[in-house]
């Protein structure tokens, strides 16, 4: 009992020591009148009390009558304090070392901005980011409206608390304010010569961008100044749409800004965010502009028929300030809220298909079609630009591969039929990988060098995947072979039709029809019935007769105009039981009197029909100022008819070639 009388008197003492705190409670016990140090039970009550026991652990203290155990209880209880004591300390003294010593560099970092002030060595914060704004707009022309805006917002600056919330905000947007280029422009290169050179350099035909360019750049000459203008390249993939913008950057010696609106549907995206809110930031154009620190940038705005609508607004309808030459000039972003001058940027969009692109915004838009290339094309692309640059990127040269011209022209024909050239570059870098396999992989001399001909292609691209070039060699009576346009070009497509057995007079369609396409086969028909009793009296195949039209490849959706002239052919053709020539194919909207009306992609259809071997073509008439502008390997070997009226296709589509 001693023993633990001594202990706990010594744990009291350590604890008073730890906390000067706990030598009150003590002071008040002993002034009771009570001996405390000479009565077990006593003290052993004056050390729980001290304690911060739970009240569970205080009353198990009370209730224990044996005095060994009440003192032990009470000594396990001040331990637990005095190790609690000691942590709290330990702690405390840490947190207050890293408190000075935090306020010790900080006092000091003060003193030596002061000193370095005093001395001129150092300016304050606040002065320096004005000073280092203002530089940047020594050498610009600043607009007065611009710069009073700026003005402004430095003198509300120096007044803001550095670490205040609005300091932050008013900073980040002096920042774009004099980050813009304001009226720093890029010299632009005049000169005709070189321009056409970079841009033949760059690619194969594209003649009518390249004659828009050229023409820009003559305008300029005339003018002394060259103001911005917006072109739109409309296409089939991979024809070169979003290269060529790159090189008419580089013809026109501009800086090159590119963004996608593909899928966009956030008109912040073009416009910006207003200030207020957090991570605001300017939109596409102004970016573009501190990025390019010019004012009369090349921008090339890609996938504009893809771009998306959302509940943050319609990004379309908003590129309608961005894209009109009346409006542009005072373009007004939400995050700057001043207006800019882009008047003076060469806006260039790229699309594949028209439909999609509304049509408020395809009016401020200039439209060029960029077509897709014919096989001549594809080899001499393949050649002079595919071929060298897979060389480049798989470590080979021609040394070690060479691909023959008949290779290459059998690998057009069978593998890449597509209007651009991406699929062929695949197939190139396809080839080019193997070899670089073989050559690794065997070094003997057998390998050194690998030349791909026509007889082992099919080891490197493995089967073709066009077999034929038609479905039918000869067509029989009922079939005709129509063309079509599509957003991949051009394509071949037959028309059937037959009779079936029943009793009502109808005509069945099939072939996933589009709308348009239902209404033309129903005009082919009334038409149809009404040519071949003018034609052929006699004839009573229609008085009665139960047809089924059915268009091929019935998994892809057909839709369009230009097929009222196949329709009513193949009718015919089934009516007085005789084939077409084999090699006509036709296109052309066809009205209930038997007009026959212009249609679109002439140049497209061109190629697909060439590609098909077929050389005869039926046009209407007001398209043969599209097809005589055409390049002369395209209308080479084919023998073209424009026709008026549908009597003129029937004496060409039924008469035997000599």
């Amino acid at each position: 009992i001693k023993a633990l009388t001594a202990e706990v008197v010594k744990t009291i003492r350590d604890i008073i020591a730890l906390n000067p705190l706990y030598r009150e409670s003590v002071a008040q016990i002993i002034q009771a009148g009570q001996r405390v140090m000479d009565n077990p039970v006593y003290l052993s009550d004056m050390g729980a009390a001290l304690s911060s026991g739970s009240t569970d652990e205080l009353q198990d203290v009370l209730e224990e009558m044996d005095v060994r155990k009440r003192l032990y209880k009470s000594l396990s209880l001040l331990k637990k304090e005095l190790e609690l004591s000691r942590l709290q300390q330990r702690l405390g003294r840490e947190v207050e070392d890293k408190v000075k010593a935090t306020h010790r560099k900080y006092m000091l970092q003060e003193q030596l901005k002061i000193i370095k002030k005093e001395l001129g060595l150092e300016k304050d914060d606040k002065d320096a980011i004005e000073e280092k704004f203002r530089s940047r707009l020594k050498d610009l022309q600043v607009p007065p409206h611009i710069q009073e805006v700026i003005d402004e917002e430095l003198n509300k600056l120096g007044f803001l608390d550095n670490h205040s919330s609005e300091f932050n905000v008013t900073r980040n947007y002096l920042d774009w304010l004099t980050s813009i280029p304001w009226g720093s422009s890029s010299e632009d290169n005049m000169d005709l010569k070189r321009a056409k050179e970079i841009l033949e350099e760059d690619h194969f035909g594209m003649d009518d961008v390249k004659n828009r360019i050229l023409e820009f750049i003559a305008v300029g000459i005339l003018r002394s100044h060259s103001h911005g203008k917006i072109l739109c390249f409309h296409g089939p993939p991979g024809v070169g749409k979003t290269s060529i913008a790159r090189s008419i950057a580089r013809a026109l010696n501009r800086q090159y800004f590119r963004f996608s609106v593909g899928g966009m549907h956030d008109v912040a995206e073009i416009k910006g965010h207003r200030r207020t809110y957090v991570g605001a930031m300017p939109g596409k154009m102004i970016q573009c502009l501190k990025k390019t620190k010019t004012d009369n940038p090349l921008v090339l705005i890609d996938e504009v028929d893809k771009i998306g609508r959302g509940y943050q607004g319609d990004p379309s309808s908003a590129l309608l300030e961005l894209l009109d030459p009346e409006q542009n000039q005072n373009f007004l972003d939400h995050y700057l809220d001043v207006t800019v001058d882009l008047s003076k940027v060469l806006f260039i969009c790229t699309a594949n298909v028209l439909d999609t692109i509304p049509d408020p915004l395809k009016d401020r838009m200039e439209m060029i079609q960029v077509s897709g290339y014919v096989a001549e094309e594809k080899q001499a692309i393949a050649r002079k630009y595919l071929i060298p640059q897979t060389h480049e990127h798989c470590g080979l040269n021609e040394d070690k591969t060479y691909i023959e011209d008949e290779a290459l022209g059998v690998l057009i024909k069978n593998y890449c039929r597509e209007s651009g050239v991406r699929s062929l570059l695949q197939h190139i870098e396809k080839i080019h990988r193997k070899a670089a396999f073989k050559i690794v992989n065997d070094q003997s001399e057998e390998t050194s060098r690998i030349v791909v001909s026509q007889s082992n292609l099919e080891d490197f691209v493995g089967k073709p995947l066009f077999t034929s070039n038609r479905m039918y060699e000869t067509t029989p009576p009922g079939v005709v072979l129509g063309l079509a346009w599509t957003a991949m070009g051009g394509s071949t497509l037959y028309i059937e039709c037959c009779e079936r057995n029943g009793s009502d007079v109808s005509i069945e369609l099939t072939g996933r029809l589009g709308d348009v396409m239902k209404e033309s086969a129903r005009i082919a028909s009334t038409f149809a019935r009404g040519f071949l009793e003018k034609a052929e009296p006699h004839n009573s195949f229609f008085d009665g007769a139960n047809l089924h039209l059915h268009v091929p490849e019935g998994a892809t959706p057909k839709d369009g105009p230009s097929a009222g002239c196949t329709m009513v052919t193949a009718l015919l053709s089934l009516a007085i039981n005789q084939p077409v020539r084999p090699d006509v194919a036709m296109t052309g909207e066809i009205s209930l009197t038997g007009k026959v009306l212009p249609v679109g992609g002439i140049k497209e259809k061109t190629l697909a029909a060439k590609r098909a071997g077929v050389n005869c073509l039926i046009f209407p008439r007001e398209n043969a100022k599209d097809f005589n502008d055409l390049a002369d390997y395209i209308k080479d070997g084919v023998e073209t008819h424009f026709v008026e009226h549908y009597s003129e296709v029937f004496d060409i589509a039924f008469k035997q070639p000599d």
